[in-house]
């Protein structure tokens, strides 16, 4: 994904409306209607997070017939989990060195040593 891609979905999922409405379509296609339901705001106002949302790439609006449902496109949330895993794991190796630290002075200063584990 390109950076300017990747702007695009942070900036789309910057709004907890708009990140809600994800949730939403995790579980199958929604209407407009369907999606403003639980939103105490107007059609029209989802509509514009909707819009936010397709211009990112992450949900696709169909039509059939007099339905215009709208359902969640996965890759580039995928793409975006994957930037930042790499600073996940960055994070991961200074915590870990931290620790082995902390171990070599608990050891030095005679304190006994608890070493924890860490949930990936």
């Amino acid at each position: 994904m390109s950076p300017d891609r990747l702007s695009v979905v942070f900036a789309a999922l910057a709004d907890p409306t708009r990140r809600e409405i994800l949730v939403q379509l995790s579980h199958g296609s929604r209407s407009v209607t369907e999606l403003a339901a639980p939103h105490a705001m107007s059609l029209p106002a989802i509509s514009k997070h909707l819009r936010v949302l397709e211009r990112s790439g992450l949900i696709a609006r169909e039509r059939a017939a007099q339905w215009r449902p709208c359902r969640l496109q996965a890759a580039p949330l995928k793409e975006a989990v994957d930037w930042i895993g790499q600073y996940r794991r960055h994070w991961e190796e200074r915590l870990d060195r931290l620790d082995d630290y902390l171990q070599e002075l608990q050891a030095k200063s005679g304190q006994p040593t608890r070493r924890k584990s860490r949930a990936s």
